[in-house]
């Protein structure tokens, strides 16, 4: 299906072009038009629901993407690799690549804003794969120029698992091995210097200290206490443990 605005079909051309989409012949513009609307132009149609079906789509891509080129690795590794390549970090980065901003409908507002920029180019990047996959019911305008994407993502930070995402790679070995969610406890320090921080963190499993970080923020707290755990606890019980 196409979009009546010619100038806004080439600009998703462009897009396309860019990625490395082959046969755009199958491409359903108007679901990438949709895919590339913020909520602020249209609070009934925007990008939330392909985003939702992306979120499903980068998942799927990554895991086979990781059984295809580590078959032998840990399902724990797996999950916490996967959970670096397909953050809102990750995804943003690649968006921000290939210049997604240039093609997101948004208000002036939400355009201005900063802080939010990371998670609208995620969202925006995971809708768009929801709308190709959405175009053809399959990976084939997808796998063709993202496999190689996540595979250099998956080798960047295969070198190392965690990867500055301590704490999602945790939850993913916890929520694998026990069904259970890590607990944070977090305290503001009463003297505080760079070599302490402002916050001390601890991090909890099943009644069991696993361990303790400092950060000047709570989250960086909790990410330093999250690499303790994982390091010292986690990746030496992986490398033990055969699958």
């Amino acid at each position: 299906m196409s979009i009546q605005d010619q100038r806004r079909k080439r600009e998703l051309l462009k897009l396309l072009e860019k990625l490395g989409v082959k046969n755009v012949s199958a491409v359903n513009f108007s679901l990438l038009d949709l895919a590339l609307t913020h909520k602020s132009i249209s609070l009934t149609r925007n990008y939330e629901h392909l985003e939702f079906v992306g979120d499903a789509v980068i998942r799927l891509v990554s895991a086979e993407v990781l059984l295809e080129t580590y078959p032998h690795l840990p399902v724990g590794e797996f999950a916490a690799i996967r959970s670096i390549i397909v953050s809102d970090r990750f995804l943003a980065e690649i968006a921000e690549e290939y210049s997604f901003n240039l093609y997101l409908l948004s208000s002036p507002s939400v355009r201005n804003d900063r802080l939010g920029k990371m998670s609208r180019l995620a969202d925006a990047f995971e809708a768009v794969l929801g709308a190709l996959y959405e175009s053809t019911k399959n990976m084939i305008l997808i796998r063709s120029w993202l496999d190689p994407i996540l595979q250099q993502k998956a080798a960047e930070v295969h070198a190392d698992p965690a990867r500055e995402n301590y704490k999602d790679a945790l939850q993913e070995w916890s929520q694998g091995k026990y069904k259970l969610l890590p607990t944070y406890k977090v305290k503001q320090n009463e003297t505080f210097n760079d070599e302490n921080g402002r916050f001390t963190a601890e991090v909890w499993l099943k009644e069991e200290l696993l361990g303790v970080g400092k950060g000047d923020t709570k989250k960086a707290s909790q990410q330093a206490a999250a690499q303790q755990a994982y390091n010292s606890i986690i990746l030496k019980y992986e490398r033990k443990t055969p699958v």
